[in-house]
């Protein structure tokens, strides 16, 4: 991530500009500081535009890593860069549904353009009446359906990596790809 010189970029500080008075008219002072501003015409677009850098809607393509490093969100180079950007936008809202079914269901929507139903509350359970005896053992596994939405093709390896990274610790996440939308089996 580097800001090159860009060929005739003038800068908006000439430092010839700002010499004493003495120095005005040194032809070798001003080529001088002519060369200087050449070097620091790109630091000071950069600065000006410090906003835009960091507001990923916006920011040059060879940023987004570095903003999505800063958010912990996923970056993959191949993503299409309006994908990219949106998964830097969205980062702090996934992480906040990290481990839920929302924030699974999104973030396999968002990586992977599938659509995706999370079934199964992955074995918690409680009671509201003190001394109660305990309810009976729910089920521990987490069912996962995906299938095809804006990409005709799902990727049952990828899937799996992101439901890793996204399911509980203390549950078990099943995956099941399917060739369309899961049929309602009674509900």
């Amino acid at each position: 991530m580097s800001r090159a010189a860009v060929p005739g970029l003038s800068s908006r500080h000439p430092i010839g500009e700002q010499l004493p008075a003495l120095y005005a008219d040194d032809d070798f002072a001003q080529r001088f500081t002519a060369g200087l501003d050449t070097v620091l015409a790109p630091v000071f677009a950069t600065l000006d535009n410090l906003t835009a850098y960091l507001d990923p809607r916006v920011t040059p393509t060879d940023f987004l890593a570095w903003l999505a490093s800063w958010v912990g969100a996923a970056d993959d180079p191949q993503w299409p860069v309006e994908q990219r950007r949106e998964a830097v936008v969205r980062a702090v809202e996934l992480h906040r549904w990290r481990g839920t079914r929302r924030g699974m269901v999104e973030a396999l929507r968002l990586a992977l353009g599938v659509h995706a139903e999370v079934t199964g509350d992955g074995g918690a359970v409680w009671s509201r009446t003190a001394g109660a005896d305990l309810p009976p053992e729910p089920a521990a596994e987490t069912l996962v359906r995906v299938w095809p939405g804006r990409e005709q093709r799902v990727d049952p390896v990828r899937v799996r990596e992101i439901v890793r990274a996204m399911c509980p610790v203390h549950t078990v996440c099943r995956v099941e790809v399917l060739p369309g939308p899961p049929a309602d089996e009674g509900r």
